[in-house]
């Protein structure tokens, strides 16, 4: 069984543009490619492909799934505990402000949570420290750590937020740009969660240095992207 590319991106509910990424990097590349330049995916790579969906789901950046993949048995294993601890912080972060919430609504004083972002963060840095020790030496890191972001593709990014400019920053189009730059800034430059990406859409209005290179593509680019940044975030 081999599946085009747009039948196995519909059938792992990801898109085109993600397969054609992860072919260009490395990280998954098609079974085949046929004469007509269309790439083919057989059952083992559609099952690294869920591997690879299944690590994103844990919020592993790229260059660490693609040293992941390649690592022994008891090397995924471990990673796998960590972000599960990782997880674990979440969720008790959730069902603490969940607490603190019905508290609250309850006529409690409010009080700080038991686990903060902070500790999140922490956590977080850590294993990415442990990631970096483990397979630093690998080729796949090596390569990933060298890359240099790419100037074209964010240049595409700006102009297409100031192509919508004049849209609703809410809309479905806006909104995908937003979730493109998010992907871009993680798989070339670091890890961007929705708590950096709003920092980021402030200061794109705040900072008069960003605000004048993001409008050089269109005067009101930059406080469209603020705009449609917050909406993706909240």
């Amino acid at each position: 069984m081999k599946l085009s590319i747009g039948e196995a991106a519909q059938r792992l509910g990801v898109s085109v543009r993600t397969l054609r990424h992860y072919d260009e990097i490395g990280l998954v590349k098609p079974t085949e490619t046929g004469e007509n330049g269309y790439r083919y995916y057989d059952r083992e790579a559609l099952a690294l492909l869920q591997q690879v969906l299944f690590y994103r789901e844990l919020d592993l950046p790229l260059k660490e799934i693609k040293a992941l993949l390649q690592a022994p048995e008891t090397e995924r294993r471990r990673a796998l505990l960590a972000h599960r601890h990782l997880l674990e912080l979440k969720k008790q972060q959730l069902e603490g402000l969940l607490r603190l919430v019905d508290d609250t609504l309850g006529g409690k004083p409010m009080t700080k949570p038991t686990i903060t972002q902070a500790d999140i963060d922490a956590a977080r840095e850590q294993y990415a420290q442990e990631a970096k020790e483990r397979w630093g030496h690998t080729d796949a890191w090596k390569q990933s750590q060298g890359k240099t972001p790419d100037a074209a593709g964010m240049e595409a990014i700006f102009r297409g937020f100031a192509a919508l400019r004049d849209t609703d920053p809410a809309g479905p189009e806006a909104q995908a740009q937003v979730a493109a730059w998010q992907r871009f800034i993680c798989d070339n430059m670091y890890h961007c969660t929705k708590e950096i990406l709003a920092g980021l859409g402030q200061m794109y209005v705040c900072d008069e240095r960003f605000t004048a290179n993001l409008d050089k593509y269109g005067e009101g680019t930059a406080a469209f992207m603020s705009r449609a940044i917050k909406i993706y975030c909240e």
